[in-house]
């Protein structure tokens, strides 16, 4: 079994127009995609597909329509020019709890035979039921960094004119995502996420379920607060322009 926990923290912090900051803890699943009927065999209170306390629903991911998740990376890899016959495929995302989730960021990790990561995709959600995956091919494990513009409206007080500077850990005992967003040059925004690895196991499952028990809840609620506190703030709203489903951009 290598399916995790990671128990951490998530940053954000505004520098523009004005400053703003928030931080929470958080517990995110590292789920081998091919080890997801085991834990629903050996987890009592952990569902695949099904109603449970802590469940992983297939449809919350990629095509979101139920279909197979392995197939859908397999596809977007082909059409990206990332073939390989054996891969292990490995995603980093919030379960849910009680039937509710929202993932503002997933993150599909791709292995080759060798244990090589050979890509990553960000999957980004919006509080409007829309979705959007950059695609990256790995050239060099040692140095997980990557640039692109902003293709999707997330914040309604961020504009479109963006780019993201992403930079992850490979998943080990530790797991870091730092992601800054510029305009003209210039950091606007900085989010991370770390954890602290522990074994998928019912034990260690209860356990971060326990120091967070509305975990998902308590997410989708603290988006929605710290928005009302910008518009507090004075910080300009920007209208959302196009409407998305599941976009998807292969970046260099």
């Amino acid at each position: 079994m290598t399916s995790a926990i990671y128990n951490g923290t998530v940053i954000h912090k505004r520098f523009k127009p004005k400053l703003h900051f928030f931080k929470y803890k958080v517990f995110s699943l590292l789920i081998d995609l091919t080890e997801l009927n085991i834990l629903d065999k050996n987890i009592s209170f952990f569902s695949y597909n099904k109603f449970n306390l802590i469940s992983f629903f297939d449809k919350d991911h990629g095509e979101r329509d139920g279909s197979s998740l392995v197939e859908w990376v397999r596809k977007n890899l082909k059409e990206n020019k990332i073939e390989y016959e054996n891969i292990t495929i490995k995603l980093l995302c919030y379960p849910r709890i009680l039937g509710y989730v929202f993932n503002p960021l997933s993150i599909f990790f791709i292995y080759n035979d060798k244990e090589e990561l050979i890509s990553i995709l960000y999957e980004v959600k919006n509080t409007f039921g829309e979705q959007h995956t950059y695609i990256f091919k790995i050239e060099n494990e040692n140095l997980l960094q990557h640039n692109c513009e902003k293709r999707f409206h997330v914040s309604p007080f961020i504009e479109m004119n963006c780019n993201y500077f992403f930079r992850i850990s490979r998943p080990s005992q530790k797991i870091s995502v730092i992601i800054d967003q510029y305009q003209l040059n210039e950091k606007i925004l900085y989010a991370s996420q770390d954890g602290t690895r522990a074994d998928l196991t019912s034990s260690e499952l209860i356990k971060s379920y326990l120091k967070h028990p509305l975990m998902t809840f308590k997410i989708i609620s603290a988006i929605h607060f710290e928005a009302f506190k910008l518009w507090i703030k004075g910080i300009k709203f920007v209208k959302k322009k196009l409407k998305f489903k599941n976009n998807i951009t292969f970046e260099n």
